[in-house]
């Protein structure tokens, strides 16, 4: 019984590296994702970084990422930019799979 107790306790500590890294991914996405909408509307390099927390912040409003999505969406909207939803969200995906590469690789 040990070694499938050994397997499920691996199996575990798995689960839960996973979940902490996507965790840490997600959160990297979210300030790179403020960072490029801070950029867009052209904001100084203190208040890019300012702005990249709060978009970070703003992800624990509700589960999901509709809530980082929507303040991106009106921050750039209330800025004068004509942004699509589309180019938001496919800006998220891109930028999710570079978070994802840099947890990985310890960046």
């Amino acid at each position: 019984m040990t070694t499938f107790n050994d397997r499920e306790q691996g199996f575990e500590s798995k689960f839960a590296l996973d979940q902490e890294q996507e965790f840490k991914a997600v959160a990297r996405r979210n300030r790179l994702l403020g960072e490029w909408a801070a950029d867009k509307m052209g904001l100084s390099d203190e208040r890019r970084a300012d702005y990249a927390r709060a978009v970070v912040k703003s992800d624990f409003e509700q589960p999901g990422e509709e809530d980082v999505f929507r303040k991106v969406m009106q921050d750039l909207e209330g800025s004068g930019l004509g942004v699509r939803e589309s180019e938001i969200r496919s800006k998220m995906d891109e930028l999710m799979a570079v978070a994802r590469d840099q947890i990985r690789n310890g960046e």
